[in-house]
């Protein structure tokens, strides 16, 4: 995907040199992580845009091929770990070269990779065959009851990258920016797969968070919005804000729950908080704008006269407005030229719709509660097409937050999806 040479701009291109795996790859078996590590290979390059996988056929087994790898799971199950099978069986434990793949990547113009594995061997085969590993990347994949003894058999007898211990270790990797590697722990898997995209999707990442009824409202007709959505969803939220740079909202939001948008029900830093206020009507009294948190950055109109700063903490930017709005992707410009390019755009609802519409989301997450509001606040409005064959389509994940449903639609891959005319394919 992308232009992958060596004198291509950036940094050198994601690559997963990928074993062939019949049992993993086709039939999706968990008894190996190949099919998840070869998935979340393409997620990857996906989210960044450029990349490779190099599929290597003939390393069935690693290399033993594939009867040889059915008799020695004969012998796995009778106690013996993934070495001392093939070793019982008069094989290697390993004989697979990588040779082929060096050769790939050199036809392909390709010099010096970031390496998607674990495996310290076909690290070092790659540099052998003349292509320099600038970086070793262990996918985040979820270990599996059926595979946990196989992979720790790969990090002990195999020197195979460690892995991460516990979810408050694998989330202090995440808040770091660092992709942690194959985790056994259940929650820690959960935030891996939930949230590693992020990271690797690179440094500049637009989001949009919403919760809402059934119905599509994000609050009563009087405005409330105490509760929507669950505790498990609000945890969330304060994830998100906690790997992004800055957060947005709208005055309306913050006149009516008076929101504080710092990071308090998870481990990691609160983010600069945007508040967009062209007629400068936030009331000087809000939490967001006395509480010394973290900084605000508070958009007036250009027009408007200039507020003073309730707090040392708040700094007012005045630019021009559009039909009374600030264009979503001049407020992104002005957080860019401050070094703050991972957003999320939080509330309310014409908040994130503007930004939608603007094109300008690269991810959007909407949680959905099990219940009817009937008439009330609504969420996202945007003028939509004609036909529902014409609508929205984005590749798609969905994650269960308690009673909440969560919908994330990548709409930066279904951009790329719509300038090359390849089909999106959702997920669960």
């Amino acid at each position: 995907m992308g232009d992958v040479s060596s004198e291509s701009a950036g940094e050198p291109p994601l690559v997963r040199v990928h074993s062939e795996c019949l049992t993993g790859d086709a039939l999706g078996s968990h008894r190996c992580d190949c099919g998840d590590q070869l998935k979340a290979a393409q997620r990857a390059i996906a989210a960044e845009g450029r990349g490779a996988v190099v599929y290597l056929r003939g390393h069935e087994g690693r290399g033993i091929g594939l009867s040889a790898k059915l008799q020695a799971y004969v012998l796995q199950d009778g106690g013996l770990d993934t070495v001392d099978a093939n070793l019982a069986l008069g094989l290697p434990a390993d004989q697979r070269s990588y040779r082929s793949a060096a050769d790939v990547l050199k036809d392909l113009g390709v010099s010096r990779i970031r390496l998607m594995s674990s495996n310290p061997a076909k690290q070092e085969q790659l540099r052998q065959h003349g292509i320099e590993v600038a970086e070793q990347i262990a996918l985040p994949v979820p270990a599996r009851p059926e595979n946990t003894r196989y992979l720790a058999a790969k990090r002990a007898r195999m020197g195979h990258l460690p892995t991460a211990s516990s979810s408050d270790d694998v989330w202090r990797d995440l808040v770091a920016g660092r992709l942690p590697g194959i985790t056994t722990d259940p929650e820690a898997a959960a935030l891996v797969e939930r949230y590693g995209p992020l990271l690797a999707a690179g440094p500049r990442l637009v989001l949009a968070q919403l919760g809402q009824s059934l119905d599509g409202f994000i609050a009563a007709r009087t405005g409330d919005a105490i509760f929507v959505t669950g505790e498990q969803d609000r945890e969330h939220l304060h994830r998100l804000r906690a790997l992004v740079d800055a957060v947005i909202v709208g005055v309306n939001t913050l006149v009516i729950d008076d929101c504080r948008l710092t990071v308090r029900a998870v481990e990691g830093p609160s983010p600069v908080r945007v508040l967009l206020d062209p007629k400068a009507r936030a009331p000087r009294t809000a939490d967001m704008l006395t509480d010394g948190c973290s900084p605000v950055l508070w958009f007036v109109a250009a027009g408007t006269p200039a507020p003073e700063p309730p707090a040392p903490h708040v700094e007012v930017l005045q630019f021009p407005v559009v039909d009374g709005h600030f264009v979503p992707s001049t407020v992104l410009e002005a957080l860019s030229a401050r070094g703050l390019d991972r957003v999320l755009v939080e509330g309310g609802g014409r908040t994130v719709s503007a930004f939608l519409a603007a094109k300008v989301l690269d991810r959007i997450y909407v949680t959905t509660a099990p219940l009817l509001v009937g008439d009330g606040v609504p969420g996202l409005r945007f003028a939509g097409a004609d036909r529902l064959a014409d609508a929205l389509r984005a590749p798609s994940r969905r994650f269960m937050l308690g009673e909440d449903v969560c919908f994330e639609l990548d709409l930066a891959a279904a951009r790329r999806t719509a300038a090359t005319g390849q089909p999106v394919a959702a997920q669960s």
